[in-house]
């Protein structure tokens, strides 16, 4: 079985933390993924990116067993990906889904502890990794008995990457960040994520803004009606000529 012991810049070993092979997703007769294969390095991020309709967010759901699949690979951190969305959180994948999801008749606080439940048997861990998410948003922490319902959506979104950070992921997923922020709250995340891509926490990012995707990431997969349509390192898929002309509108 997966450890659900947290993976840190010291404990990290070299290595893949993500292989999909072959991954398929359908509703009803509506092929929505058609044999993706991507892989995840460990410290990288990876952005997958395309435009509505593509089955990004399906990507992530999918490797987060929140929507049935199959596949002739899907290996997590050196053993099979666990087959429940309880475990996989276990194993050290975490989702940060898009909208936020919070609870807002909690406090910030509140909403954030409940990213620690990985590691429950790890109460010391805690107030250190409280204390670490609000230094990367210290917004958070002034306002940290504040019900969550009433931030802006841009410190919603920190709370929400800051209670994916709790759990200290091996692997975590993010699902549109930026989605209906103003240009400035969205060069702040940049900066966020730069910061903990150098913490050493490996991420799969979900964008519809090639731009903000491009900033952020090592590697790019271009997804197009299901299925892998260009996949590289970053300058070479932002120099493709079929993705600046259809992505950046780049003749």
């Amino acid at each position: 079985m997966p450890t659900t012991e947290p993976t840190t810049p010291e404990t990290a070993t070299p290595g893949r933390v993500l292989t999909v092979a072959g991954l398929k997703v359908s509703f009803g007769k509506a092929q929505v993924l058609d044999g993706i294969d991507l892989h995840v390095d460990r410290g990288e991020c990876l952005a997958v990116v395309g435009p509505n309709g593509a089955g990004k967010t399906t990507l992530l759901r999918a490797l987060s067993r929140l929507n049935d699949s199959s596949a002739t690979t899907l290996e997590f951190d050196g053993t099979a990906l666990p087959g429940s969305a309880y475990a996989t959180v276990m194993a050290g994948l975490v989702h940060c889904p898009e909208r936020r999801r919070l609870f807002p008749g909690l406090s910030i606080r509140d909403n954030l502890e409940l990213g620690a439940r990985r590691l429950r048997k790890q109460p010391d861990t805690k107030a250190e990794d409280l204390e670490r998410v609000f230094t990367l948003f210290p917004k958070l922490k002034e306002r940290a008995s504040q019900s969550a319902g009433t931030l802006s959506g841009g410190e919603q979104q920190q709370c929400a990457i800051g209670r994916s950070l709790m759990g200290r992921p091996t692997l975590l997923l993010l699902d549109e960040p930026t989605l209906g922020l103003s240009v400035g709250v969205k060069e702040a995340i940049v900066g966020s994520i730069q910061v903990i891509k150098d913490a050493g926490t490996t991420m799969l990012l979900v964008e519809q803004d090639v731009n903000f995707a491009f900033r952020c990431a090592d590697r790019v997969v271009v997804l197009e009606h299901g299925q892998v349509a260009r996949e590289g390192p970053t300058a070479q898929i932002a120099a493709d000529p079929y993705v600046k002309q259809a992505y950046l509108g780049v003749a």
